[in-house]
C-alpha cells in the first residue's frame, strides 16, 4: 500500500463515527478497557514481582541466580505463548468484536492466576511443580497475547481523532498501574507479614487477588459498548481477517510493528521487571529497598504517559517514538553502568526514572500508532500478531539474557544489546509515516 493510497483511505467517509458518542460513553469505554488491562497486567507482573520469594519452592537447587534463571526461563516461555494468543484473539476480535475478545482474554488470565495460587510446590509433587507453573504461565501468555491487540485496537478506536494520543496512552497507564499494583501488594505483604511466612505461603496471596479482580473485570467488560469501527467494517461487508491477508497485503506495516516492538519491549522489561532484580543482584540493594525504588520510579513513569500521549497529538507520534529510541540508545549503557556501581538510593532512583521517562515517548503511543497502520477489518490481528512475536523474542527473553550475561561475567554486554536493538527501532521510527495525518482509523 502506497502513501498516496493510505492518505486517500484515511480521508474516506466513515460509516459510523465516534463523534456520536457521548462523553459518558467515551469515558466508560476508556475506563472499562483500562480496568481490564490493569488486572491483566497485574496478574502478569505478579509473577515477576514475587519471583524472588517463590523461586526456591519450585526450583530448590542452586543459588539465587540459578533459581531466578529457571523462573525467568518459565517467564520467557509464557511470552512464547503470546503469539498464539495474539493470533487467536486477534482473529476473534476482528470477526466477533473487540468487546468479546477482551472478555475472553481476562477470563483466561483469571484461570492462570488461580492455578498459580493453589499449585503445590516441589516439596509435595516434585518435578510436577515446575511443570504446573509452566502450564499456568502458558495460559496467562495466551491471555496477554490476546489482550494487547484487542485492548490497543478498542481504546484507539474509541478515543476520537482530536485527543487520540492522550486517551490511547491510558493503555500503558493501566499496564504500568498493573505492575505498580503488584509491587504495592508486595510492599504491603513485606510489612504486615513475617518474612518466613511470606516466603513459605504469603507469595500465593497476590495470585488469589488477581483471580478475584479478573472475575470483576470480566463482568465489566461484558457490558461495554462495541467499537464503532468494528460495526462500520461489518456494515460495509469488509473481508474477514485472515492470517495470510496480513502478510500478503501489509508486510511493511507488520515489519514496522515487529521492529518497534522489539526495541520497546526489550527496553521496557530491562528498565522495569529486570531492574528490580538488577538493583538487588548487581547494585547491592536489599529486596525491600529495590522494591521501593522500583515502585516510585513506576509512579513517575505512569504519570508521564498521558503527557507524552498529549504531546504526540501536538508534534506527531513519529517524533515522540524517534526521540524515545534515540535517547535510549545513548543513555542505556552509561545509566545502567552507573547503577551497577551501587550509588545512593536517590541517585539510583533518578537514573531509573531517566530511562523510563525517555521510553515514555514510545510506550504512551505504542498501541495507537500500530492500530493506525491497519484498516478496521484486520486491525486487531495486525496489531497483535507481529507485536506478540517480537515481544516474545525480545521482551520475554530480556531477564534471561540479562541474567545469562551476568552469569558469564560479562554483564555490560546486556547494556550493549539493549542499546543496539533500540538503535534499530530509531532507524525505523524516523521513516514512519505521520500517522497523525495519515491514519487508517477513519472515525473522528
Amino acid at each position: 500500500m502506497t502513501a498516496t493510497e493510505t492518505g486517500a483511505e484515511s480521508q474516506a467517509p466513515a460509516a459510523l463515527t465516534t463523534a456520536g458518542l457521548t462523553p459518558f460513553q467515551r469515558a466508560k469505554a476508556i475506563v472499562g478497557g483500562s480496568a481490564g488491562n490493569l488486572v491483566e497486567w497485574y496478574d502478569w507482573f505478579a509473577y515477576s514481582s514475587f519471583a524472588l520469594y517463590f523461586a526456591p519452592h519450585f526450583f530448590p537447587k542452586g543459588d539465587t541466580t540459578a533459581q531466578l534463571l529457571q523462573t525467568a526461563a518459565i517467564f520467557a516461555v509464557g511470552f512464547f505463548a503470546r503469539p498464539l494468543g495474539a493470533w487467536l484473539m486477534g482473529l476473534y476480535a476482528d470477526w466477533k468484536g473487540r468487546r468479546a475478545a477482551l472478555a475472553v482474554s481476562v477470563g483466561m488470565m483469571c484461570a492462570g492466576a488461580f492455578a498459580i495460587a493453589v499449585l503445590p510446590d516441589a516439596r509435595h509433587i516434585g518435578a510436577l511443580a515446575p511443570v504446573g507453573l509452566l502450564a499456568a504461565r502458558i495460559l496467562q501468555g495466551l491471555s496477554v497475547g490476546g489482550e494487547y491487540g484487542a485492548s490497543a485496537t478498542y481504546m484507539s478506536e474509541m478515543a476520537g481523532r482530536a485527543r487520540r494520543g492522550f486517551w490511547a496512552s491510558f493503555q500503558y497507564v493501566t499496564l504500568i498501574a498493573g505492575q505498580l499494583l503488584a509491587l504495592a501488594v508486595l510492599v504491603l505483604l513485606q510489612n504486615v507479614m513475617d518474612r518466613p511466612a511470606l516466603e513459605d505461603w504469603g507469595w500465593r496471596i497476590p495470585f488469589v487477588i488477581g483471580a478475584v479482580l479478573a472475575v470483576v473485570v470480566f463482568w465489566i467488560r461484558a457490558g461495554m459498548d462495541e467499537s464503532p469501527s468494528y460495526h462500520a467494517a461489518k456494515a460495509e461487508g469488509a473481508e474477514r481477517a485472515r492470517t495470510m491477508m496480513l502478510f500478503a497485503h501489509y508486510p511493511r506495516e507488520s515489519g514496522i510493528i515487529f521492529v518497534l516492538t522489539a526495541a520497546g519491549s526489550l527496553a521496557f522489561y530491562a528498565y522495569t521487571t529486570y531492574m528490580q532484580k538488577f538493583l538487588v543482584n548487581t547494585a547491592g540493594f536489599s529486596k525491600d529497598a529495590a522494591t521501593a525504588l522500583t515502585a516510585v520510579a513506576l509512579v513517575v513513569y505512569m504519570a508521564a504517559q498521558p503527557l507524552f500521549g498529549w504531546l504526540s497529538d501536538k508534534i506527531g507520534r513519529r517524533t515522540t517514538i524517534a526521540i524515545a529510541f534515540l535517547g535510549g540508545t545513548i543513555a542505556t549503557y552509561p545509566v545502567m553502568s552507573a547503577i551497577a556501581t551501587g550509588p545512593s538510593q536517590g541517585v539510583a532512583l533518578s537514573l531509573v526514572i531517566l530511562l523510563l521517562v525517555l521510553l515514555s515517548g514510545y510506550t504512551a503511543v505504542s498501541g495507537l500508532v500500530k492500530a493506525e497502520l491497519f484498516p478496521a477489518h484486520v486491525r486487531a490481528l495486525g496489531v497483535a500478531l507481529p507485536y506478540a512475536v517480537a515481544n516474545a523474542l525480545f521482551g520475554g527473553t530480556a531477564e534471561y539474557v540479562a541474567l545469562w550475561f551476568k552469569d558469564t561475567g560479562a554483564e555490560a554486554g546486556f547494556y550493549v544489546y539493549v542499546s543496539v536493538i533500540m538503535a534499530a527501532g530509531f532507524l525505523v521510527a524516523v521513516r514512519l509515516r505521520d500517522t497523525n495525518r495519515h491514519t487508517l482509523i477513519k472515525e473522528d
